[in-house]
């Protein structure tokens, strides 16, 4: 066999092998390596289950009791968390700019004492949640643990098809 066909075979075989592998990376599998975003509150929430639309009026201060009067508190990831990308631009279809100047008319208009509250990683979410009653977060699902629930959003937990907060 000549070089030139060794070469041209060889070549040949490293694009396939390049080719299973972009095709490999492009999976199911390999696309879900992100976890879900779960809505975690506190245990004495009264709620299991919200829709996207009760997601968003509470992200927009809309909505500021659970019904039991229990007083929701937000806590919201700092710009620029995946958490509050999905929180910003999924549930409220918001930029980040329009979001943040939602919150400063409503608290100058006076239609609440008070915008959302910022922490700065997921264990801080973790942690006011866990001991703050009435509030709420979103945390990526695999670090949602003891001391918080997970919310189902339109009936379904993270990982399930049809979930909406990826």
């Amino acid at each position: 066999m000549s070089t030139g066909r060794r070469f041209a075979s060889a070549s040949t075989l490293l694009g396939v092998v390049v080719c299973l592998l972009l095709a490999f990376a492009t999976t199911p599998a390999a696309r879900q390596a992100t976890p879900d975003i779960a809505v975690i509150a506190h245990p004495d929430v009264p709620v299991d289950n919200l829709t996207v639309a009760d997601l968003r009026r509470i992200l927009l201060g809309d909505r500021e009791f659970w019904t039991s009067g229990l007083r929701v508190t937000l806590f919201i990831r700092a710009p620029i968390a995946r958490e509050r990308d999905a929180a910003v631009k999924d549930v409220c279809q918001m930029t980040e700019a329009q979001f943040r100047q939602h919150w400063i008319a409503k608290v100058f208009r006076a239609d609440t004492a008070t915008g959302p509250k910022i922490v700065y990683s997921s264990q801080m979410a973790l942690e006011q949640v866990s001991r703050t009653p009435g509030a709420m977060a979103f945390v990526e699902a695999p670090l949602a643990g003891k001391g918080v629930k997970v919310l189902k959003i339109e009936g379904k937990a993270p990982g399930q098809a049809g979930y909406k907060l990826r």
